[in-house]
């Protein structure tokens, strides 16, 4: 079996590869680039990331005219990042990509960094979602290829963790891309709810 895994230096996407890498599971690590704010310090942590676990260099898919239409706080500096975090499209955006990605490769799945639905904030976060997206995955590719959400158990105290465990660190999260995290954003934010 082989997957296109979705790494974007964070937590949960660079435990999702350790975890795939455990199993076995021939990887192909893509990192979005959507135009977000964040972008230079995730694409640091993703390749530190993958060099860490020994997985191959994430392929960069250019996308970063997306985030300058569709704007929201990840996107544009103009916007508060945590009361406009909802970025249209963008999970799908990424999984679409993943697939033709996938495709190209003849890989049998995707794999996103979702957590358990409830601690989802918005619409493309749900498993509704990923069902739905992988049948239209499946028909806009003329072939199965499955959509995976490893974490989707779990709640960002046992990412945090498990990660611990795995020996994962040097990971980057926040959104606003700063050196420190800002924690105000809603990456940030996953750390406190969990903690409260």
């Amino acid at each position: 079996m082989s997957i296109v895994t979705l790494v974007s230096g964070g937590l949960d996407s660079t435990l999702v590869a350790r975890l795939a890498q455990e199993q076995g599971v021939r990887q192909h690590p893509l990192f979005i680039d959507y135009g977000q704010r964040a972008r230079d310090r995730e694409l640091a942590a993703c390749r530190a990331s993958m060099r860490s676990l020994g997985l191959d260099e994430p392929a960069i898919a250019d996308l970063s005219g997306y985030g300058r239409l569709i704007r929201s706080g990840l996107t544009d500096t103009s916007l508060r990042v945590f009361e406009d975090a909802f970025t249209p499209g963008r999970n799908m955006l990424f999984l679409l990509t993943a697939a033709a990605h996938a495709y190209q490769h003849n890989a049998d799945a995707i794999s996103i960094g979702l957590l358990h639905e409830d601690t989802s904030l918005f619409p493309d976060q749900t498993s509704a979602f990923l069902s739905e997206a992988e049948a239209l995955i499946t028909r806009s590719m003329g072939r199965t290829i499955r959509v995976l959400a490893p974490l989707a158990q779990f709640h960002k105290h046992d990412v945090v963790t498990l990660a611990e465990q795995k020996g994962i660190h040097g990971t980057y999260s926040c959104h606003l891309g700063g050196e420190e995290p800002c924690g105000a954003c809603i990456a940030c934010n996953e750390f406190k709810f969990e903690e409260a």
